[in-house]
Parts: C-alpha cells; sequence; structure tokens
C-alpha cells in the first residue's frame, strides 16, 4: 500500500472514529465535488475527506500536520487541487513532499493555497475588476496568487507563473469556502 494511501486510510479512520457523520446535513445548494455532497454545515477536512477527487490532498494535509487547521474555526478559502492536479506534477515531486523531512516544504506548498478568509468567486472577480483585470491575493504560505477574471474562467497564477483555473467555485463549509482547482500553485523558488 503505498504512503498516500496510507495516510488516507488513516485519516478518514480517525476521522470516523471521532464520531463524525457525512450523510447528515443538507448540502445547501452545494455543487458535488469528486462525487460528493459537499455540506455547508461541515468544516474543509470533513468535506475534503468524501471528495474522491481529493485524496492526494487530504493526504497532503494530514502529513504536514494542517488537519487541525483547517477544521478550525477560520474563516478559510482553499484552492484545492485535484488528484489530477498533483499527477500533473514532475514524477516523484508528490512522494518526495509526502516525506517526513520535507514536511515544512509540503505545509508551504499546501499553505499557498489557503487565504486567511472567505472569499466567494463573486467578490474576488469584484476585486479582478476593481485591480484593472488582475487581483493579488495573499495566502497564509506567504506566497501571492495573481487572479483574473475572463471569459467567464477565473485563473490564479503563482509566483513562478505556473497557472490554474478554478473549476468548482463557492463551495460552501462552515468554516470558509472551497474553490477546486486543476493545477497545484507553487511558491517561489
Amino acid at each position: 500500500m503505498s504512503f498516500t494511501k496510507t495516510v488516507l486510510s488513516a485519516t478518514v479512520a480517525v476521522v470516523i472514529s471521532a464520531g463524525m457523520s457525512f450523510a447528515d446535513g443538507d448540502a445547501m445548494k452545494n455543487p458535488m465535488v469528486g462525487g460528493a455532497a459537499m455540506f455547508a454545515d461541515k468544516n474543509i477536512v470533513e468535506n475534503a475527506v468524501n471528495s474522491a477527487d481529493h485524496t492526494t490532498l487530504v493526504a497532503a494535509v494530514t502529513a504536514a500536520g494542517l488537519v487541525e487547521t483547517l477544521q478550525s474555526e477560520g474563516p478559510f478559502t482553499v484552492f484545492a487541487p485535484t488528484n489530477a492536479a498533483f499527477d500533473a506534477l514532475p514524477e516523484g515531486t508528490v512522494e518526495t513532499l509526502l516525506l517526513p523531512e520535507n514536511k515544512e516544504m509540503l505545509t508551504t506548498v499546501l499553505t499557498c493555497h489557503v487565504v486567511a478568509k472567505a472569499v466567494m468567486a463573486e467578490a474576488l472577480q469584484g476585486m479582478i475588476a476593481d485591480d484593472g483585470g488582475v487581483h493579488p491575493v495573499p495566502t497564509v504560505g506567504g506566497c501571492t496568487l495573481q487572479a483574473s477574471y475572463a471569459d467567464g474562467v477565473m485563473t490564479l497564477q503563482d509566483e513562478n507563473g505556473g497557472m490554474a483555473t478554478v473549476t468548482i467555485a463557492d463551495v460552501v463549509q462552515s468554516n470558509g469556502v472551497i474553490h477546486v482547482i486543476d493545477a497545484v500553485l507553487l511558491p517561489k523558488m
């Protein structure tokens, strides 16, 4: 069994043993993510563990020791890369980041996907318009993403020029909002 699957299995077991139920509650018109309902009365971690498209992200959050943080009150905006986004990284990158000796770098990469407030897509579109087409988005990890919006598509650029598209916006959580993205954003290297 791979390290990622082991960590994910352990995370799911801990969450289930903590007595959290994912079948209860109203999805409150949230979009489905990874084939699972997303409940506005559940926190970011409680919802993310149910998405089949975010198993790598959940494993990485666990390995970085960020589960408790992302279960806290927040509010947070999380730009959540899919498994396919992690798979698109150069071969061996994810496995290397998940090694215990690389926890600090993994934490930096992950927190460059987190904003310390809840920002809905419409509000971000307004900020982009107010800034003439590109809005800087400072993250918890110290990275500044550049957000833009054109032809109905929200994109984010990392400090290395890497681009991600928001594929599912405004997945409301009890402690913020998730926007699903199709690429992993990286800190300045």
